[in-house]
C-alpha cells in the first residue's frame, strides 16, 4: 500500500509539471484536480471505451498508446493514436451524454489514469470563472481538433504516400511502435499499398 501511494504520488508530480507547462493553473487547485485520477494498468487490446456507449471517462496516458477507432460497415476504421503524456476522451460523448461514434483501445500496455466526468465538470467550472485560463483551456481544445481537420483533409488533397511521409515527420513513434495493419488503417489504405509505399520510399533514398 505503502508503494502504490509513493508511485501515485510520483505521477502526481510528473503530471503536474508537464501539464502547468501548457496550462498555468494556481498550484493548489491542480494538486486537487489530480488527486481525482484513478490509476490504472491495463494489458495491450483492452477496450476502454465501445462505440454506441457513453463516456463517462477521460484518461490521461502514463505509459502506452491508445487508438480510436470505428466500424465501417464491418470493417475496422482507425482514426486517431494517442500517445504518453496526453488526454483522451470522446469529446462530444462525455460532453453531452450522446453515444460515443469511435471506441477507445489499448495498443499496448498502458499506464493510465481516468477522471470521472464529475470530477472534470467541477474543475471545469473553476476554469470558467477566470478569462485567461478559459481561453488556454478552449485553445487546448481546438487544438485537437484542428488535429482532427489536418487528417481529414489530408485525405482530399494528399497522396497515401505523402500521409505517410507525413506520419514518419510528425508521429515517428507511431511509425516504431504500432502494428502495420493499424498505420495503414489510419492513412486509408491496405497493409500491401503501405508495403509498396515503404518500398518505393527506401527505393528512392537509395538512389
Amino acid at each position: 500500500m505503502k508503494n502504490g501511494c509513493i508511485v501515485r504520488s510520483f505521477f502526481i508530480i510528473e503530471m503536474f509539471e508537464h501539464l502547468k507547462e501548457n496550462f498555468p493553473f494556481p498550484k493548489e487547485k491542480w494538486r486537487k484536480f489530480l488527486g481525482s485520477f484513478e490509476r490504472m494498468e491495463v494489458p495491450g487490446k483492452t477496450l476502454l471505451l465501445k462505440e454506441g456507449e457513453v463516456s463517462y471517462n477521460a484518461y490521461y496516458i502514463e505509459k502506452g498508446i491508445v487508438r480510436a477507432w470505428y466500424n465501417n460497415d464491418g470493417k475496422d476504421v482507425t482514426f486517431q493514436f494517442f500517445l504518453e503524456n496526453t488526454m483522451f476522451s470522446s469529446l462530444e460523448s462525455f460532453k453531452k451524454g450522446l453515444p460515443s461514434m469511435v471506441s477507445f483501445e489499448t495498443i499496448e500496455s498502458c499506464i493510465l489514469y481516468k477522471i470521472s466526468k464529475p470530477d472534470v465538470d467541477a474543475f471545469l467550472e473553476e476554469v470558467y470563472e477566470n478569462p485567461e485560463l478559459r481561453d488556454f483551456f478552449m485553445d487546448a481544445l481546438f487544438e485537437r481538433i484542428f488535429d482532427y481537420m489536418k487528417h481529414f483533409f489530408s485525405f482530399i488533397k494528399d497522396t497515401p504516400q505523402q500521409r505517410y511521409l507525413n506520419l514518419i515527420k510528425q508521429k515517428p513513434e507511431i511509425i516504431k511502435r504500432v502494428s502495420q495493419h493499424y498505420i495503414a488503417s489510419y492513412l486509408g489504405i491496405t497493409t500491401v499499398h503501405l508495403s509498396r509505399i515503404k518500398s518505393k520510399i527506401l527505393k528512392e533514398r537509395l538512389e
